[in-house]
């Protein structure tokens, strides 16, 4: 197969699992709240979810992360016919396996819910949901700028956004407990 079309089945994969992640803590989100509500609204809201859960989780999520190992790869043996990476690329590497643990985490929040286990609150979800932004920026930089990107400057503007990050967290909370919600 044509190295382009390995890289853009590997995008597209990337792609799919990222969305996958982004709204599946989400869903999360809403589950948990959704078990906090009265009856018939818990049990109605709360299948609901476990569906649509299950249904993003297992038929999206996992394929997507399972195809972007595959066409990962691949992609670098037909490019650089899998020599020593490139420092730039070793980093990209390690946070991409950093990726594939917070998946595995993922995996552990959706069985537990999957058993009708609510062990986090919604909050600390709504922070662990932010992990998957923090590798897309560092991946997708050291993808795109490569041995251009300084490592303290990286480094440095990373670990800036995530104080970004958590304190928009906060304020939303504040605001949220302000509002009654």
């Amino acid at each position: 197969m044509d190295y382009s079309y390995i890289k853009a089945l590997h995008i597209i994969f990337i792609v799919t699992w990222f969305s996958g992640m982004f709204y599946i803590v989400r869903l999360f989100i809403y589950q948990t709240e959704a078990n906090d509500k009265a009856e018939p609204e818990k049990s109605i809201l709360t299948k609901q979810f476990n569906i649509m859960i299950g249904r993003l989780w297992m038929g999206i999520t996992w394929p997507s992360a399972v195809l972007t190992l595959i066409f990962g790869p691949w992609m670098w043996y037909e490019y650089n016919g899998m020599h020593h990476p490139p420092t730039w690329l070793a980093i990209k590497l390690c946070f991409v396996i950093g990726l594939y643990v917070y998946h595995l985490s993922l995996h552990k929040i959706y069985k537990l819910l999957k058993a009708g286990v609510y062990k986090y609150s919604s909050t600390q979800l709504r922070i662990w949901n932010e992990v998957a932004t923090i590798f897309l920026i560092a991946i997708v930089m050291l993808a795109v700028v490569k041995q251009g990107m300084s490592l303290l400057w990286g480094l440095g503007g990373l670990v800036l956004f995530v104080i970004l990050l958590m304190s928009a967290i906060k304020v939303y909370k504040l605001i949220r407990s302000k509002n009654g919600g």
